[in-house]
């Protein structure tokens, strides 16, 4: 092996360099240039993305076919960066509280040791390669779902967390092993030119979708969802349901689509069902939420679901629309996590209940909140809207007709329950409204982004064209 071959990795390099320069940072800094340390992190995971986008070189296949770089790839990763960025952004205040009794250099290392396996399970084109990258992404996630260790809730989720994960792993693996088995070969390229339909590279597929599926919590693999989301703090349940999610969705289509296409007949029928399974149940389930962590979680659930939907189409438009759904969702959804985030450490509520009244104390708070539903919910002309119109059309290009009106169906389920969050903060009254809460300039930066983004993105036609542009050079 040709070592000098890792300079190819652009992206993961600049990363593992960045992580170091954190870890040196949180290490041998003085106390009292400690306070910079978020502001570091965020800057310097800026500047990286900026690199990403005009210094990655694509058109790379290193270790033999093991690794690829492409514009599809880049974009991806991108779209993750931005994710994280904000993330880190709402997390500052978190990370200022005394009963976060550890060194917060550590919630920064760990959160971009996850974004690199990520990297790296997008960019593989070997299962071997794929799974280190899962792993290395995975393990991480428990310690920052167990980040506030001295509260049972949190080392409760990571528990939850921990035994499902290796639950998934070990099916994921043993699906691995059944396609090497049928196919004698790991490489993405060799077992598509050599796939042959037998039991057991169906059998390898089937627990390979459920091995990805825990990792986007599709029904029936959700069930430790709202526990671990519950349980975990605020700002990893954000990171977790938008970052994770996107990794491995992409991860999956591009599997589906470059090894299994040859199987898309039987693939795409188990998604079929998968899917409806997925937007109804997290739909209902959320309508009878009252914790809005709980609530978040089937949301995020069912959002998985439509997310889905871009995989089936397995084309160009397709990808494009689950790329541009992510990017839309990471806004959404970190808007809303922002402001329960907020609330939970300002008050202590996290009851829907609680929130009736909101307005009345805290305008701006239920403004965002409210934008944040409207744009999950996909009411135009906000940015949910025109990613739900995307991976709809996609999906109708290829036939799937009763697939889509179902899904449509279930988003008037969706605005129902969406809307009575904003019902409760502009319609009820509360005796014990939440108090005044004054954000700090973080906060307000990241509520600021997201609002941008919940309102822009889906205005502005070139990012979808541009997506689009990038991601037709890969099919």
């Amino acid at each position: 092996m040709n070592y000098s071959e890792f300079l190819g990795m652009g992206a993961e390099l600049s990363l593992v360099v960045l992580i170091i320069l954190l870890f040196l940072y949180d290490t041998f800094a003085p106390s009292k240039c400690g306070k910079y340390l978020p502001a570091t992190a965020i800057i310097l995971l800026t500047l990286q993305t900026l690199f990403i986008c005009f210094g990655e070189n694509t058109g790379k296949m290193l270790f033999g076919g093991m690794y690829i770089s492409v514009g599809m790839t880049v974009v991806a990763k991108v779209v993750l960066n931005i994710g994280t960025i904000l993330v880190f952004i709402q997390s500052v205040p978190w990370l200022k509280e005394d009963d976060v009794k550890i060194r917060r250099g550590e919630y920064y290392i760990l959160s971009l040791i996850t974004l690199l396996g990520m990297y790296i399970m997008m960019s593989s084109q070997n299962f071997l390669l794929f799974f280190l990258g899962l792993e290395t992404a995975s393990l991480p996630m428990t310690v920052l779902v167990a980040f506030e260790k001295y509260r049972k809730n949190s080392y409760e989720a990571a528990t939850k967390y921990l035994f499902y994960a290796i639950f998934s792993s070990a099916l994921m693996l043993l699906g691995l092993s059944y396609i090497y088995g049928a196919g004698g070969t790991l490489y993405y390229d060799m077992l598509c030119l050599t796939m042959q339909i037998s039991p057991m590279m169906i059998v390898g597929l089937v627990l390979f979708i459920a091995g990805m599926g825990f990792k986007l919590s599709l029904v029936p693999f959700h069930l430790w969802t709202a526990d671990v989301y519950q349980g975990a703090p605020t700002t990893v349940t954000a990171y977790l349901s938008v970052i994770s999610k996107g990794a491995a969705a992409f991860a999956l289509m591009v599997a589906l689509v470059t090894v299994f296409y040859p199987l898309q007949e039987i693939w795409s029928w188990t998604l079929y069902a998968i899917i409806i399974l997925t937007i109804t149940i997290g739909n209902l389930f959320a309508i009878r939420q009252q914790n809005i962590k709980r609530f978040l979680a089937f949301s995020s659930i069912s959002q998985a679901g439509y997310i889905m939907l871009g995989i089936m189409s397995a084309n160009a438009y397709g990808a494009t629309s689950l790329l541009y759904y992510i990017l839309i969702y990471i806004f959404s959804n970190i808007a809303a996590f922002t402001v329960a985030g907020v609330i939970e450490r300002k008050s202590g509520k996290l009851c829907i209940d609680d929130y009736n009244g909101l307005y009345k104390t805290n305008p701006k708070l239920s403004v965002v909140m409210m934008l944040a539903m409207f744009s999950l919910g996909g009411i135009p002309p906000f940015a949910g809207f025109f990613s739900k119109f995307f991976i709809f059309y996609a999906a109708v290009g290829e036939g799937y007709y009763v697939l889509v009106l179902i899904a449509l169906l279930n988003t008037i389920i969706s605005l129902y329950y969406y809307l009575l969050v904003v019902k409760a903060m502009f319609l009820k009254d509360n005796d014990n409204p939440i108090a005044p809460i004054r954000s700090d300039n973080y906060t307000r930066t990241a509520l600021v982004l997201t609002v941008a983004g919940v309102i822009l993105i889906g205005l502005v036609s070139a990012i979808y064209d541009s997506i689009f542009d990038v991601v037709s050079l890969a099919f």
